[in-house]
This record gives structure tokens, C-alpha cells and sequence, in this order.
């Protein structure tokens, strides 16, 4: 028949991290503003904005792995 690839985890969960990691920021950014924000970003503290810029990390590698899937014969 053809090459199928087949449905893999990886990339919906490298998706699933990208939406959790824009929800923080985004909600760090209403609550507090873009200034406090940055501040976040640049403390010596472990905050969840860096946290966030982690798993946009973590995200990237999960969907490089997805999509670097093998291709199966049917």
C-alpha cells in the first residue's frame, strides 16, 4: 500500500506544554503587568515565568522526537 505514520505522543504532549507554559505567562502578565513580569524573568528566585521558559525547552524536544517519528509500511 504506502507509508503511514502513525499517531505519537510526543507531539501532543510538546503541544500540551507550550499551551500550560503561555497560560502562566499570560496570567502573570494580567495579574501582575509586564513589568513585574520582567522582573520575574530576570530574579534570582525560581519563579514559574522561568519554569514556563523550561518547559517551552522540554516542549521543543518532545515535538522534535514526534516528528521525528519512523514511518511504517501497511
Amino acid at each position: 500500500m504506502g507509508r503511514v505514520r502513525r499517531k505519537n505522543w510526543f507531539t501532543a504532549m510538546g503541544v500540551l506544554f507550550i499551551v500550560v507554559a503561555c497560560i502562566a505567562i499570560v496570567r502573570d502578565l494580567l495579574i501582575w503587568g509586564p513589568e513585574f513580569t520582567s522582573d520575574f524573568f530576570t530574579s534570582s528566585d525560581i519563579t514559574s515565568e522561568k519554569i514556563s521558559v523550561g518547559m517551552f525547552g522540554i516542549a521543543g524536544f518532545l515535538i522534535i522526537l514526534g516528528l521525528r517519528g519512523e514511518n511504517y509500511e501497511e
